[in-house]
């Protein structure tokens, strides 16, 4: 018997490298118990009965399901690959384009996404709803792909001289991802403008926090970038936060821009270092069920914070924005984040392969339904392109006055530390 494994992941996106990433979504792994060596059509069957009895649509794109298994059990197939190709049929017919169906190389990918060390040049890519384009989610800093210059809402248009257009999300990822040193040209539509990249892929270690301190106007500021929700995300934020608290820094930016998500869990355990009550996300299925999750009066600092989003802030960083506003722990600045806000969950089945299926939606504490409409911050700052031009130039600019997101943010900071020291001083409470 196979034992059960479990562990959460968000998002709506994939990684172009070594690893796939489901992300503005939470995932939730298991392992089947089935094993298959007989026919490929145990396989088809096991990712039904998933679909039965977890999909979030119980009217499964209103179409008999039944007749669904019946239609595909009835066929012939010679081989596993024929029926991989039927179960990737079977599920577009759900027209949800994060359930969807990995072969044993592509999900063995996925799982190494959690580890933080990945192969690939650094992008995360989402299939819009709609149009079925290829979309950047975000370049993840540090990547052949950021230091290159791709950008959030890239459209992705050609792989190698390979047109994208009715191409499946799972097939681009592959297109794009490749051996270390090799090389691959994305060509992104970017404002009505064709832009060819020449990538070459790399081993990358992702190190998803980075702070400093900043002296300001009214003391010293906690900077902390989160860059992904990785495994390694927790520890290296509780690091960040203990270490700026020992400098005695007056308030805090926390830089979600570009954070394509990650680890559900990662964002719980990081939104409850900033939160001492209250709600932080809920999850809801098809038979209405919630899943709440909530602080455990555990908060490492109550000092002022200020949280920087943006269109490439998905998934789990909606989950801790949304969170840290719902609960007037921190003001927001930048712009409207993604907006993605499905759960899947992903289980491994017999014979090495994998299966996302959307399971759920989660909500902000507020009860707000962020899936395609993003979280709006409380301080609307657009960068205009030579603004981002200028920045993704320098990257040490990001985080500094030069950035005229982050400029606003200690605006906003260094007025909400003068409230709370005048508040502080009529009550007769001394505040550093």
């Amino acid at each position: 018997m196979a034992t059960k494994k479990h562990g959460l992941i968000l998002g709506a996106t994939a990684l172009a490298s070594m690893a796939v990433v489901v992300a503005g979504t939470s995932i939730h792994w298991s392992q089947s118990q089935a094993f298959f060596r007989e026919s490929p059509k145990e396989v088809i069957d096991e990712v039904w009965q998933v679909i039965e009895h977890e999909y979030v649509d119980e009217t499964f794109n209103d179409q008999d399901w039944q007749a669904v298994r019946n239609d595909y059990l009835n066929r012939d197939y010679t081989d596993s690959g024929t029926a991989y190709e039927a179960i990737r049929e079977m599920l577009d017919t759900l027209n949800d384009p994060y359930t969807r169906f990995m072969d044993p190389q592509e999900f063995r990918n996925m799982q190494i996404d959690t580890s933080g060390k990945l192969t690939g040049v650094g992008i995360q890519i989402s299939q819009d709803e709609e149009t079925e384009e290829i979309v950047v989610v975000s370049p993840i800093e540090d990547t052949p792909a950021f230091e290159a210059g791709l950008r959030p809402g890239d459209v992705i248009v050609s792989i190698d001289g390979e047109a994208t257009e009715g191409m499946d999300l799972s097939d681009a990822v592959n297109l794009i991802r490749g051996p270390v040193d090799s090389e691959v040209t994305l060509t992104v539509v970017r404002d009505e403008e064709e832009i060819n990249f020449d990538l070459v892929r790399a081993n990358i270690e992702i190190h998803p926090v980075r702070y400093a301190y900043h002296p300001e106007a009214e003391g010293g500021v906690g900077y902390i970038r989160l860059t992904q929700f990785s495994a390694n995300a927790s520890a290296e934020m509780r690091e960040a936060i203990q270490e700026l608290e020992m400098r005695d820094v007056t308030g805090y930016v926390l830089d979600l821009r570009s954070n394509p998500g990650g680890l559900l869990y990662s964002s719980i355990d990081i939104s409850r270092m900033w939160l001492n009550d209250g709600t932080i996300v809920s999850t809801v299925n098809r038979e209405g069920t919630v899943d709440e999750n909530v602080a455990g009066s555990r908060a490492l600092t109550d000092k002022p914070l200020v949280v920087l989003v943006d269109g490439g802030s998905a998934s789990a960083s909606e989950i801790l924005s949304g969170a840290l506003q719902d609960n007037n722990r921190a003001t927001l600045v930048g712009t409207t984040t993604f907006g993605k806000g499905l759960v899947q969950s992903v289980q491994s089945l017999g014979d090495g392969s994998g299966v996302a299926v959307t399971i759920a939606k989660y909500i902000t504490p507020s009860g707000r339904d962020i899936n395609s409409l993003g979280i709006e911050p409380d301080f609307i700052v657009e960068l205009s392109d030579e603004e981002r031009e200028y920045l993704s130039e320098d990257r040490e600019r990001i985080g500094t006055l030069e950035d005229p997101q982050y400029e606003k943010a200690i605006e906003v900071l260094n007025d909400m530390i003068r409230g709370q020291r005048e508040a502080a001083s009529v009550s007769g409470v001394t505040v550093n």
